[in-house]
């Protein structure tokens, strides 16, 4: 495996990691919502496997979807580097119920996000992009199911987010 594949890899694992330990913090802020989180938390660490066995399965012999890995190196490492900021922001000052759901939703548009969601979407064109969507049937669209679950539970969207 080249290097920059290596540091695909590397910082798409943590990225889904950095997710899923924001929305650790979100579960344990916001005991109303945890159960919501919860299943967050369990999907994105998911992926973080789900990544970690195609570079040890399938990266070695060329055969990983590499379409799932995000298009560049600065978007995963920038989308790293805002959920660090936001993370550490929010241990000092946690943030209103709000604020943390316009986060997520934030985090789920963003780059590296997007393009596993669009990866999942798209039709399988070889046997290894179906095997991967079909570990993850249950896994997805976080975005919409955050806004349905902020419309349910009369969350506003921040004026950014509309």
């Amino acid at each position: 495996m080249d290097l920059e594949l290596s540091l695909l890899f590397d910082e798409s694992i943590k990225l889904e990691e950095n997710v899923a330990d924001l929305y650790v913090m979100f579960q344990d802020t916001f005991p109303e919502d945890a159960g919501f989180w919860r299943e967050l938390i369990i999907e994105e660490r998911h992926h973080a496997a789900l990544l970690e066995n195609g570079r040890a399965h399938f990266a070695p012999t060329s055969t990983f979807p590499i379409g799932l890995l995000s298009a560049t190196l600065n978007e995963l490492k920038g989308a790293n580097a805002n959920i660090t900021k936001i993370s550490v922001r929010y241990r000092e000052k946690p943030p209103s119920r709000k604020e943390a759901f316009n986060a997520a939703l934030r985090i789920e548009r963003s780059a590296g996000e997007i393009h596993y969601q669009k990866f999942m979407e798209k039709e399988a064109d070889s046997h290894y992009i179906e095997l991967f969507q079909k570990m993850n049937a249950y896994d997805k669209d976080h975005e919409s199911r955050i806004l349905a679950y902020m419309e349910e539970h009369g969350i506003q969207m921040s004026e950014i987010e509309n």
